[in-house]
């Protein structure tokens, strides 16, 4: 899966699910976020977010750091990032790929409860809309 997902792919929907896989809300960055992630083949990663209407949640969303595949599941270490507590450390990732569209997964503490989260991710197109 590793060179799979070496690239740049854009956000096409951010969300919170239930129990059920049901999408919750709009989102931490509202009903239509913007984003980009980079995967270099030489394990580096860049995570950028923002929300494309104004709201209550945060204006911005980033990190980078390194990255690589470990059974089965994407580990992120973070080396920078817009939120000081996350500097330092690894998350892990549910990711699935089908084509061109990656989905990733996680669970992550919010307000003290376990709360799962969906990234949607297309590949993007090269400048001149080659992909």
């Amino acid at each position: 899966m590793t060179q799979d997902l070496v690239g740049v792919w854009r956000l096409e929907a951010f969300h919170d699910v239930d129990e059920a896989g049901q999408p919750v809300g709009d989102g931490p960055l509202g009903p239509a976020p913007a984003g980009m992630l980079v995967y270099t083949s030489d394990g580096h990663v860049s995570v950028s977010m923002m929300p494309t209407r104004p709201g209550p949640g945060p204006s911005y969303m980033g990190y980078a750091g390194d990255w690589w595949v470990k059974d089965g599941r994407v580990v992120h270490h973070i080396r920078i990032s817009s939120r000081a507590d996350w500097v330092g450390i690894e998350q892990t990732r549910d990711a699935e790929l089908a084509g061109d569209v990656l989905t990733v997964r996680a669970t992550r503490e919010v307000d003290a409860r376990p709360l799962r989260r969906v990234l949607v991710w297309r590949r993007a197109e090269q400048p001149g809309g080659v992909r």
